[in-house]
Parts: structure tokens; C-alpha cells; sequence
């Protein structure tokens, strides 16, 4: 015979999880704010901003901030990898038309 399902511990271990997820969710967010710089903005700013991105359905200018996001990430490796892994000859080239989000004006 099968022992029964207990389907109310299961229930509270995926609340537990999706819980712990969310909080991990809200910690990595809050970090890469900080490694942005983007805590400097306040909190009306960073919103605005943030609601300009999500708005925007311009395929060009998402494509341009996710290439912006991904040499980001890819300078912030390369800071942390040892020495010996990095590539001190070249370092990322910056696009020359791209603009933070901070500086992006809204007609609204």
C-alpha cells in the first residue's frame, strides 16, 4: 500500500520556495541597482525610468540598452576574473550614440 500525500506540507514547501525565490529576486535587483549606479537616482526617478523602459516597444532601442546590459556584465566579469583570465589589451568599446537612462527624456 501507498502511504498518503501529505498535500498540505507539500503546498507549504512551495510557498517556502516561492518565497525564497522572490526574496532572492529582490536582492539580486537591488544589487545590481547598486553596481549601476542607479542608486544615486531617487526613488521617483528610478521608477519613471524603469516604466519608460518597460513602456518602449521599439525593437531598436531595446536591442541597444540589452547589448549596453550585456558589455556591462561582460566588463564586471572581466574586473572580477583573476589576472591571469583577463584580456588587458582591449577593453569594451563604449557606443557613441548611447544614452544613459537617467539622462532619457519623457514627453508625458
Amino acid at each position: 500500500m501507498r502511504k498518503p500525500r501529505d498535500f498540505d506540507a507539500d503546498l507549504k514547501a512551495l510557498e517556502d520556495k516561492a518565497r525564497g525565490l522572490k526574496t532572492r529576486k529582490v536582492r539580486h535587483l537591488g544589487e545590481l541597482v547598486i553596481a549601476t549606479g542607479a542608486d544615486a537616482l531617487t526613488a521617483e526617478e528610478l521608477a519613471g525610468a524603469l516604466i519608460v523602459l518597460v513602456e518602449t516597444k521599439e525593437a531598436g532601442k531595446r536591442e541597444a540598452w540589452a547589448k549596453r546590459g550585456a558589455m556591462f556584465f561582460q566588463s564586471r566579469a572581466r574586473r572580477n576574473a583573476p589576472a591571469t583570465d583577463r584580456n588587458l589589451g582591449s577593453a569594451p568599446p563604449r557606443p557613441s550614440g548611447a544614452q544613459s537612462v537617467s539622462s532619457h527624456k519623457s514627453s508625458t
